[in-house]
């Protein structure tokens, strides 16, 4: 049973060693931020860090991952306060958010190695595929999460995750926010 260190936690997977990281991480181990992206035709959606290198999750099996330390996008930063995640949501680098896990993983291992990278070494060390074309703006924020890295400059920080329904509600005149079964009623609230 391959035994592996992940977000730093011990995990023992019961399944097929062959059985790629992607699938153990998505289906074992509930951890979905880590995106399927082809099996093989890969975008890079599936990146974690392995031993502080970005790899896609796609193409490592769970014996290759034994022993090793892997980092997915929920174990990076479990309150969105990484320079890199920070980065990518001041610079408005974030579309449709299918690829974000990925290029934030890609991004994060870059400034480990260099925090000061030149926008050809950004578009070697992310070779992400971001359908939306947010490329201009994802070197920026690698560039500034770079600085925030080096203590130059600071971000915003970002909402936190996990925002009540209640509080969303409010914000949102949209949306409305079911009663739930602890009061006894499911109409809407008004």
């Amino acid at each position: 049973m391959p035994r592996m260190t992940i977000n730093d936690r011990p995990v023992e997977f019961d399944l097929d060693p062959q059985m790629p990281l992607l699938y153990a991480l998505r289906e074992a181990a509930n951890l979905t931020g880590t995106k399927s992206c082809g099996g093989g035709d890969c975008v890079g959606a599936c990146m974690v860090l392995v031993d502080g290198t970005a790899l896609r999750s796609c193409r490592i099996t769970l014996a290759e991952a034994e022993g090793r330390l892997i980092t997915t996008i929920e174990g990076l930063s479990r309150d969105r306060s990484h320079p890199m995640q920070q980065a990518m949501v001041a610079e408005q680098a974030i579309q449709c958010g299918y690829c974000t896990p990925g290029i934030v993983i890609s991004g994060a291992a870059l400034l480990q190695r260099n925090p000061a990278p030149t926008r050809e070494e950004i578009e070697a060390a992310v070779p992400n595929l971001c359908r939306c074309g947010v490329y201009p703006r994802l070197v920026k924020a690698v560039q500034l999460a770079g600085r925030v890295v080096q203590r130059r400059e600071s971000i915003s920080a970002a909402p936190a995750p996990g925002i009540d329904a209640a509080d969303a509600a409010e914000r949102v005149p949209a949306l409305r926010v079911q009663a739930g079964p602890e009061n006894g009623s499911s109409e809407p609230d008004s």
